[in-house]
């Protein structure tokens, strides 16, 4: 995230890393980076940090959950990262355990926090990987990744093919007449969503299609990162890393795959080839609407709720308009 939360101060930050891993911290900084979690840049001695901070209210999959089941969720993505990386998938940058061997510290009853090892290499950015080279590289990765299913079988959850808040966004959607006035976003939401409740109701149906015909097909899911996007890939001096493992889950291999499939084509084949199992189109497809539905509920969600001005909702709105965008689904039929 970009901006730092006023209710989550630095020393906090520092005291959290004490109590659960032992470590005074020398210097801690805010880092706006990526776009979900709050991180920081830690130094303790001549070591560097890197701490991660999830705010379990906003990783609510629906207005039922609750803090205690987005912390467990979260617990078995990372332990997965970590059974990965100690299973010797080095390139899986996994945080490290407290004393108490667990991988997640609480803040307070909000927030909890991660600790990693600092990371030498080129940091991932937004947008499409440099070149097919990098793209074939981090299919390898994935690769290893979704042969290695039975080492954390039992571990990390299942996709269910939930899109989060949704339950928020159908509200959202019956409730366009009147002005909203949760905050400067709010009014210009609503309008939004007036002028193209039918287009996002009929992707919302097509999606649903989808995951029934998916699910009727049957096969064993693979264990998956979720988002292997350029932004989540360190490539350092022995090749790919691949950090930001929250989103972990045993899925379709697609679930993996759609995003680099859409930059290159030449990736389904590539895939095939190295791994002997072949792509399905209709869950690339399902993914694909998975992702612009799960970015526009989740912004409405967030803008139909008290919120300010800030680089994030900024950001937000800009992504929410972009995605909000029937031209865009003519592309995911």
């Amino acid at each position: 995230m970009f901006t730092q939360p006023n209710d989550l101060t630095d020393v906090q930050v520092s005291e959290t890393v004490f109590r659960g891993w032992g470590q005074v911290v020398d210097k801690m900084a805010y880092a706006a980076v990526g776009f979900g979690s709050h991180h920081w840049f830690a130094t303790v001695g001549s070591a560097k940090w890197f701490v991660t901070v999830d705010d379990l209210d906003a990783r609510h999959r629906d207005l039922d959950d609750s803090r205690m089941k987005v912390r467990q969720r979260l617990s078995a993505a990372l332990e997965t990262a970590r059974s990965l990386q100690q299973s010797g998938k080095s390139f899986v940058i996994a945080p490290v355990t407290n004393t108490a061997g667990s991988v997640l510290e609480n803040v307070d009853d909000r927030f909890v926090l991660a600790l990693y090892p600092h990371v030498c290499g080129r940091p991932g950015s937004t947008g499409r990987y440099d070149s097919q080279v990098e793209r074939f590289e981090v299919i390898d990765r994935l690769i290893e990744i979704h042969t290695s299913t039975e080492t954390v079988k039992g571990m990390v959850g299942v996709d269910d093919f939930s899109i989060p808040s949704r339950d928020q966004l159908n509200v959202a959607l019956a409730e366009t007449t009147s002005p909203w006035s949760q905050g400067p976003y709010s009014e210009p939401t609503r309008a939004l969503l007036q002028r193209h409740a039918g287009d996002i109701t009929t992707v919302l149906n097509r999606y649903d299609q989808l995951v029934e015909l998916v699910k009727g097909r049957g096969g064993a899911p693979v264990v998956t990162h979720g988002e292997p996007h350029r932004g989540n890939v360190i490539f350092t001096s022995e090749g790919a890393s691949l950090i930001d493992w929250e989103t972990a889950l045993l899925a379709p291999r697609e679930r993996d795959l759609w995003s680099l499939v859409d930059e290159d084509q030449e990736v389904a084949a590539y895939y095939s080839t190295r791994s002997g199992s072949a792509i399905d189109t209709d869950v690339l497809a399902l993914y694909r609407l998975w992702w612009d539905l799960c970015e526009i509920s989740q912004y409405v969600a967030e803008f139909c709720n008290p919120h300010t001005h800030s680089a994030d909702t900024r950001t937000a709105w800009q992504e929410l308009t972009r995605y909000v965008d029937p031209t865009r689904w003519s592309d995911r039929e």
